[in-house]
């Protein structure tokens, strides 16, 4: 496999990058019209595409910005 490797982002870590909101927070936030469609559904849970979910934290949560990525 050649170029830059997939970086994908669960439930878990985009609560924590959201400085920590509730579970049911970040399932109301990740079910917005706005926030980035998942990039799979697995068994385990939904996983998204890191880049669209930093971006969409830069335009929608700008405060969260400072905050360290996991």
């Amino acid at each position: 496999m050649t170029g830059q490797p997939l970086r994908l982002m669960g439930a878990h870590e985009i609560r924590i990058r959201l400085g920590g909101v509730s579970r049911q927070r970040t399932y109301q936030i990740t079910r917005r019209d706005d926030f980035p469609r998942p990039a799979a559904d697995l068994v385990q849970g939904k996983v998204w595409h890191m880049d669209d979910v930093e971006e969409w934290i830069r335009r929608h949560r700008q405060h969260e910005t400072a905050t360290d990525e996991p």
